[in-house]
């Protein structure tokens, strides 16, 4: 199949031909650079009406044969831009008399990273201009496991080089200025998956009026704004059980970033991919080679169809093109406690630390992670470990089961715990190909008790700050109704909640929103069917919760990018 890829999401008016007898891809872009300040829309969508015949003319001139379909980038993006790109690719496909293939731009970043390593089902970390979230692929679609609750991380990187009065594009002058840094403290903030930047560019912008030298703000910068990105990629990985990582998007052509990813990944025992860099900045390579599995797959849209979408998120979109088992370990991976996890069933490495298991205790060391600047990641450690076993207790005291805390090292970030459950909530709501009616009935109540304890924790003025089917300890049913109840008793709970590291103390609504947003995302990147057990948590929540909470929710739902 032969295909024309074109790409117009804001500032590159790019063509692609791809052959794919060959896996061939010819790649021609026009980029529009503004003078001063970032993209401003009408000049960006001027430049793309100039530039757009042009590299379409070079890509088809490329052509070694005729056009079997024409793909465009449907959205996410600039409306002005789209719609020239979509008008150009309407037209060629209609002259040609081909189908049309309106593609994802985010997806075609995840997909590139896919089709170019050879993985089977990876996570994908886009670290691009207007967006940063983590993919996992589960049951027929990709889900957003964590994403930026403000600005995407290039536009982030953008403003403070404004503020700087540098010129677009900022990142790679942050990446040569970084080169002369040294590290100071920058905000460092990661909820779950999720990130937030605005807080550690004001802090930035304010180092730098401070006459902190730029070349250190700079170093800082790239230091914490991708050990948060490469927290929440080993976070998925660990969620998922995946042990394949891609990257994609323009930021991820930053040699630090790059660095700092393929170190974890090496420590996790996992592989890690970086297409290169045409790839990587936005392109019409990557919509023309989505665009010809889409054609493969049927996977086509009528030309009356195909209004652009600039809210076009890549959890819309239903998978057609593939054929693999839908990214979730297999039922005799799961029973064997080898789907991912390193280490014997005595001993596993989760996102954060090890877990060593002796008896009914359980030790919890947070090993230095060698990706991040070891000042930054010396504090992390020892705060987390203080707060885990401070809100542990807490909670405990509330009424919601948690293991017991036995020890504190703070010297080696370790914590020794009593050993509480049967399994993970992750094995029971992912377990939709064996006893799937037992296994839902039992979910959704597993899933109720998890809405019940957060809405204690709640009202008790703090929150988990990372609730995910992962740090759920679920314990065996008894006749009895008697649990694993251990030192402090709490009754005869099965639901344990665990791994408070992410946890503080408020009274916000919007953090406790966000605990639930947290613990409802997992479950879309682990459940064999997510939809019941959120309605099912979301119940729960009701009857115990504030409904404040729930309203807020669903804002912070609809402020995902693009929504």
């Amino acid at each position: 199949m032969r295909v024309l890829g074109i790409e117009g999401t804001a500032w590159a008016a790019s063509a692609a031909y791809h052959d794919t007898a060959t896996d061939e891809v010819s790649i021609e872009t026009d980029a529009y650079l503004p003078e001063s300040g970032g993209i401003h829309p009408r000049e960006a969508a001027e430049h793309m009406r100039e530039a757009i015949p042009s590299v379409v003319e070079t890509a088809l001139d490329a052509a070694d044969g005729p056009i079997d379909a024409v793909a465009f980038s449907r959205g996410p993006g600039l409306g002005p831009c789209l719609r020239i790109a979509g008008t150009a690719a309407r037209a060629l496909a209609g002259s040609l008399d081909v189908p049309l293939v309106g593609v994802n731009h985010m997806l075609a970043h995840a997909e590139i990273g896919r089709h170019r390593s050879g993985f089977a089902s990876p996570v994908c970390l886009n670290a691009s201009g207007a967006n940063a979230h983590v993919l996992g692929y589960t049951n027929g679609r990709y889900r957003i496991l964590g994403e930026t609750t403000d600005t995407g991380v290039g536009n982030a990187l953008d403003k403070f080089t404004r503020h700087v009065g540098w010129s677009h594009p900022g990142g790679p002058k942050i990446e040569r200025a970084a080169a002369e840094g040294e590290y100071v403290d920058l905000p460092y903030v990661v909820t779950g998956m999720d990130f937030s930047f605005s807080g550690i560019m004001s802090a930035a912008k304010a180092a730098v009026d401070e006459d902190i030298p730029v070349e250190d703000v700079c170093f800082s910068l790239q230091e914490t704004v991708f050990g948060m990105l490469t927290e929440v990629a080993e976070r998925a990985l660990s969620l998922t059980r995946s042990s394949e990582l891609v990257l994609g998007g323009g930021v991820g052509q930053n040699a630090r970033l790059q660095e700092m990813l393929e170190t974890m990944c090496e420590a996790r025992g996992a592989d890690f991919f970086a297409p290169e860099a045409r790839f990587l900045r936005d392109n019409a390579g990557m919509i023309a080679v989505l665009g010809a599995k889409m054609a493969a797959a049927g996977d086509t849209i009528a030309i009356a169809d195909s209004r652009v979408d600039s809210g076009f998120r890549p959890d819309d979109v239903p998978v057609t093109w593939r054929e693999d088992s839908g990214g979730r370990a297999t039922t005799e991976e799961r029973r064997n406690g080898t789907a991912r996890e390193t280490g014997s069933v005595d001993a596993y490495q989760g996102a954060e630390a090890t877990v060593e298991i002796a008896g009914n205790h359980v030790v919890k060391r947070r090993r230095p992670k060698a990706y991040r600047y070891p000042e930054l990641d010396e504090r992390l450690r020892r705060d987390r470990i203080v707060q885990e076993a401070r809100l542990t207790s807490a909670a405990r005291r509330e009424g919601v089961p948690t293991p017991v805390v036995h020890d504190v090292d703070t010297h080696e970030a370790a914590l020794t715990l009593e050993r509480v459950g049967e399994c993970d909530l992750r094995e029971i709501v992912e377990s939709g190909d064996d006893d799937s009616d037992a296994t839902a009935a039992r979910g959704g109540q597993e899933v109720r008790m998890v809405a019940e304890h957060l809405a204690t924790l709640h009202a008790a003025g703090f929150v988990h700050g990372d609730p995910t089917t992962r740090n759920v300890r679920v314990s065996a049913p008894s006749a009895s109704g008697g649990g694993d109840e251990g030192d402090g008793d709490v009754g005869d709970e099965l639901t344990y909640l665990i791994d408070f590291g992410l946890g503080y103390h408020t009274d916000s609504v919007e953090d406790y929103a966000m605990d639930l947003h947290v613990f409802e995302r997992s479950l879309d990147g682990t459940a064999a069917a997510p939809d019941p057990l959120r309605a099912a948590f979301e119940e729960g929540y009701e009857e115990a919760g504030n409904p404040d909470v729930l309203d807020r929710l669903r804002e912070i739902e609809g402020r995902g990018r693009y929504q």
